[in-house]
């Protein structure tokens, strides 16, 4: 029984022992051999600040009165060096995140059977690589780098370990501790020649543990007063500091400063888990090597931080804990640890490109070196039908690999392989061998155009690769939800605007949900009145979709009713104008009495000219004359009226009501007054989408005016609210197209529309005056987005990118919905539809130039004509 009882007790203990034999053994390996960048350094010598426990929030971060804790550091980042956050890894400890910095490997799981104090197996660091390295702090984080490190050049001053008491009342003075005594080594070094010129040799390191912050964290919390000062007085420490270094050594340029921590620590006082709080460290470089201030216009991380600490115009540069070693070594020149795993980041490197490369390059070798080893030595344990190499870094992929990096290097095509010849060079084999299949077959010409013109098409997006994945990056921000939800909103609209090429009604139903857009934000509750006239207006131009094709049922008491409208709201106009002081001059006022004078004898003259014909009298000449005239000085008489937004946009709108009026037979003569009105409304909505959006600061359109100089570009970049503004444009492009006809087909057309202007059959004539009518709606909206472009600082050069990408989309429904079968009509309609979604940028690009050219021209009635704001 005892017998039992003792191999139980044994069996037991040998399960408890083997969980530290299996799970706690270090996987490091040893025998690599050293690499280094063959190349000069930046720097001679390297500063490491490294202040315990310290949080990156609590460092970036500004106080309750909008200051800096650490203005010396804040200065740094904004006007001399490189910012970013360090992500360590568990566990949160002073010992591992040590390791991690100055020997970039996580650290050796064995350790913690010694409290992350002792160390359990060797291992290289950049102090051991140094020629020397001085070290200044705790007792419990210097010695294992100096244990070790082969030879005798790693000098550590350590003060006694009962300093580090959390119950002392001020724990700042460890870290004042080692800034007097960093002084008074720099004061003796004056009269010690052999130090002197020990710190006067390149490849030396200065390493300044400061543990008060952390010791102030877990004694009194990290939202302490405490704390924050603590941070303070650091600040100030590194700041005598860097002045000391830069006056010892002749501001010689040759110093770079490193400043992080090794930890984070949570609101409670703790570290070691993973939490952000203890995760999240500052890294601040800056000096030789290091790049300035990156000013960028928008950062994309998965935190609010840069908001939250007022950096977002300064470029955050993001690493692995274990990353800093590798950049470390590539500053002063020495061989990277031997197990680091830690990868360069060359982003933060202020150097040739061949120093980049060459960086890199040393440390992939230096990283497969530990793999080659590993492999060796598993290999050697393992009997050899169980041992399966690793295949995709086999020796002869090895060698090629490395062949070929090196390859590169030494072209200079310092990108990866890099693809400046490559790529083109491969789309130009593409094309001859598409050329070559194509002579063998004797296709026609046209063949060649079809095949060889996507081969430029590609080569040109696969130059822009890194935007493509920067928009990818952006778009998967937002929640896949929203997404797709967006995605499917997109497609649903691109179908309704293909579907009223065929059914008008569909444009009823896309203003029928237009209408609901407000209700479905935040815009009813900022706006209800621009959001209830929105509905109103997009309702109210939703019914002429409906209403059968123009010159069906003429009726010249709509167009007399129209008319009618059209001198009630200039009389409104006016009216309110006139009461504005100083926004309304004599002239002004002129233009606009004009204005509705020419829509009064437009009426007059629709009207006779009716009855003259219904009598068959003919067309009177005095109309002609007027009808004419009219026609005219419609793109004239706007450019004479003030360039404030609303009073050029009504302008605009009087003057080409007159001509529509005089071109109208029936309802249509409703539809620019009612689309006038909607655009009106669209420019007051969109300016209040840009609080909702965070854009800037909202302007009073009243206070806005036209200018021809104004670089919309430089305000903004886009939005997806942007997408939505692009989609309302081509949306209410098509609207005018087909609101009140079907254009694509010639029997949409009714020869009555031209008869103020001319009864005598002439084809070219009347076509022109017909499409003149047209072209009326289109000019209304375009000038409506002119203004919307220009409120919601919107640029024009992206929008067409938008606009192209909808047209195309579009373009290729109707490719295949091109026939060549059935009717000439059919077949007709399906060109005509194909033709005009292809031909929809071409003509905006024409539209823009001339709504650009009614709304930003300024001409006087009397001197020389000028620009507005020129």
């Amino acid at each position: 029984m005892l017998l039992f009882f003792a191999l139980g007790l044994l069996v037991h203990f040998v399960f408890f022992a083997s969980i530290f034999d299996i799970y706690f053994t270090s996987p490091l390996v040893h025998g690599m051999t050293p690499q280094f960048t063959p190349l000069p350094p930046p720097a001679r010598r390297l500063v490491l600040f490294v202040a315990d426990g310290l949080r990156a929030d609590a460092l970036y971060e500004l106080d309750e009165n909008g200051n800096s804790r650490a203005p010396f550091i804040r200065n740094i980042i904004m006007h001399e060096g490189s910012w970013g956050v360090s992500h360590t890894r568990v566990p949160t400890e002073s010992r591992p995140g040590h390791v991690a910095l100055i020997a970039g490997f996580y650290e050796d799981v064995s350790a913690v059977a010694k409290g992350w104090k002792e160390n359990p197996v060797e291992f290289d660091s950049l102090f051991n690589e140094s020629k020397y390295t001085w070290s200044w702090g705790s007792p419990d984080i210097l010695p294992m780098f100096a244990k070790g490190a082969s030879g005798d050049h790693v000098y550590t001053y350590s003060y006694d370990s009962k300093r580090q008491d959390f119950g002392a009342q001020d724990a700042t003075k460890l870290d004042t501790w080692v800034f007097d005594n960093v002084k008074d080594f720099f004061h003796h070094a004056r009269n010690n020649q052999s130090l002197l010129s020990k710190i006067n040799e390149e490849k030396i390191v200065f390493f300044l543990h400061l543990l008060g912050i952390d010791t102030n964290g877990h004694a009194h919390r990290p939202s302490s007063r405490d704390y924050k000062d603590n941070i303070k007085k650091v600040d100030d420490g590194v700041k005598e500091i860097v002045s000391m270094f830069n006056h010892f050594y002749g501001n010689d340029g040759k110093t770079t400063f490193i400043f992080t921590s090794d930890h984070g620590m949570t609101d409670w006082g703790s570290h070691g888990a993973g939490h952000p709080s203890e995760t999240l460290t500052p890294l601040v470089t800056w000096g030789a090597g290091i790049k300035y201030p990156q000013r960028v216009s928008a950062q994309q991380f998965d935190d609010t931080f840069l908001k939250e600490w007022r950096l977002e115009n300064w470029k955050r540069l993001d690493v692995n804990q274990a990353d800093i070693a590798p950049l470390m070594s590539s500053l002063i020149g020495v061989p990277f640890p031997l197990n680091s795993v830690g990868i360069l980041p060359v982003d933060y490197l202020n150097n040739t490109d061949i120093f980049q490369a060459e960086s890199m390059f040393t440390n992939a070798v230096q990283i497969l070196e530990q793999f080659k080893v590993k492999m060796t030595q598993k290999k050697e344990a393992t009997l050899p039908f169980l041992f399966t190499p690793f295949k995709s870094l086999s020796d002869s992929k090895q060698f090629d690999i490395l062949r070929k990096a090196r390859s590169y290097i030494k072209d200079r095509k310092f990108d990866e392989a890099k693809p400046s010849h490559f790529l083109p060079c491969s789309f130009v084999a593409i094309g001859i061998l598409v050329a070559l299949f194509l002579l063998i077959q004797a296709c026609p010409w046209t063949y060649y155009v079809y095949c060889l013109l996507p081969v430029p098409i590609w080569y040109a997006v696969l130059r822009e690769f890194q935007v493509i994945q920067d928009l990818v990056t952006s778009l998967l921000t937002y929640p896949l939800s929203h997404f797709v939800g967006y995605l499917l909103v997109f497609t649903l609209g691109i179908e309704v605007l293909v579907l009223s090429f065929f059914y008008r009604y569909m444009l009823t139903v896309g203003l029928t949900a237009f209408a609901g857009w407000p209700f479905l934000t935040r815009l009813w509750t900022r706006a209800k009145v621009t959001s209830l006239s929105w509905t109103f207006f997009s309702l109210l131009l939703a019914v002429f979709p409906l209403m059968p094709v123009v010159g069906r049922k003429p009726d010249i008491s709509l167009v007399m009713g129209a008319g009618l409208l059209v001198l009630l709201l200039s009389l409104y106009v006016v009216t309110s104008l006139t009461k504005r002081k100083d926004s309304f001059i004599k002239e002004e006022l002129l233009v606009h009495l004009l204005q509705v004078l020419s829509t009064v004898l437009s009426m007059y003259v629709v009207y006779s000219t009716q009855s003259s014909l219904l009598k068959k009298q003919g067309l009177p000449l005095t109309n002609q004359i007027i009808s004419w005239a009219t026609l005219a000085s419609s793109l004239i008489v706007p450019l004479l009226s003030s360039p404030a937004l609303f009073q050029r946009l009504f302008s605009i709108l009087l003057s080409l009501m007159s001509t529509y009026l005089l071109l109208s037979t029936g309802y249509e003569a409703l539809f620019p007054l009612v689309l006038s009105c909607l655009m009106f409304v669209w420019i007051n909505i969109e300016q209040e989408t840009l609080q909702q959006s965070g854009v800037s600061c909202k302007q009073k359109l009243t206070s806005i005016q036209f200018s021809y100089n104004t670089d919309i570009t430089q305000f903004r970049q886009l939005c997806l609210d942007d997408i939505r503004r692009a989609f309302f444009l081509v949306f209410f492009l098509v609207t005018a197209f087909f609101g009140t006809g079907n254009i694509a087909s010639i029997n949409s057309f009714d020869l009555a529309s031209v008869y103020c202007f001319l009864t005598v059959f002439s084809p070219f004539m009347m076509g022109s005056l017909m499409m003149w009518k047209i072209l009326i709606p289109f000019v209304l909206v375009m000038c409506a987005f002119e203004a919307v472009q220009l409120t919601t600082q919107l640029s024009s050069k992206s929008l067409f990118l938008i606009v192209l990408v909808i047209s195309d989309i579009m373009a290729l429904h109707f490719f295949f919905l091109v026939k060549d079968y059935g009717s000439w009509l059919d077949i007709g309609t399906s060109i005509s539809h194909y033709v005009i979604v292809m031909s929809m940028t071409i003509f905006l690009v024409f539209l823009n130039g001339l709504a650009q050219l009614l709304t930003t021209k300024k001409l006087r009635l009397c001197g020389k004509p000028k620009s507005h704001l020129m």
